[in-house]
């Protein structure tokens, strides 16, 4: 943002000041924001679709996202620049929350938050311009490359989506993770080379 506040970090504070004021401020927001599959697949509610990605369940669930933003963000914009950046961010929003509705129209009483999808995204960019970068899993005691890192986040996302044990939207974490990957190779025509040069 030519020596301004970079949009990562832009996005950051504007989604942890908009979750704080939800979580602790005005609840009644986590609602209005929320994604509902079955309104907007009946052409209701489409903004949602944006609106989710500001407010999240608890704090646990905002910091998760937001620390991965902060260590993976900034350092994914110097590499394709501002606008490819928000450009990554917005379409794997998009295309994991309407994976979403697609899931789940058909369940009026399901609900999703957060910016799981984008993040992903921004984080699967990141992982296919630096494959071989290290990644911290607990408990694991020493970096993953980030390459394994990803299949094992996709392996576990999909069994995850499939028991469906938890409140966790696994399906926009792959789906945007899908959609981080295919908008950066789009963006950025070298990148699937380069990946493939480095191994």
């Amino acid at each position: 943002m030519n020596g301004n506040l970079p949009f990562s970090s832009f996005v950051l504070i504007i989604t942890a000041g908009i979750s704080f004021y939800a979580l602790y401020v005005n609840p009644r927001l986590l609602d209005k924001f929320a994604l509902n599959p079955s309104k907007v697949a009946n052409r209701r509610g489409f903004s949602s679709v944006f609106t989710s990605a500001f407010v999240h369940a608890n704090l646990p669930h905002l910091a998760f996202n937001m620390i991965t933003l902060y260590f993976f963000g900034p350092t994914l914009e110097t590499l394709v620049g501002g606008l490819r950046f928000i450009m990554i961010y917005v379409i794997s929003l998009l295309v994991g929350n309407l994976a979403t509705v697609i899931k789940y129209r058909n369940q009026s009483n399901y609900r999703s938050i957060g910016a799981s999808g984008a993040i992903s995204g921004v984080l699967f960019s990141y992982i296919l311009l630096n494959p071989f970068s290290g990644i911290m899993i607990f408990p694991v005691p020493f970096p993953l490359p980030a390459y394994i890192f990803a299949v094992l986040y996709i392996l576990w996302s999909y069994f995850a989506a499939k028991r469906g044990m938890d409140m966790i939207n696994h399906d926009a974490h792959i789906w945007g993770a899908v959609a981080g990957i295919a908008s950066t190779i789009f963006l950025v025509p070298t990148a699937i080379n380069e990946f493939l040069n480095n191994f």
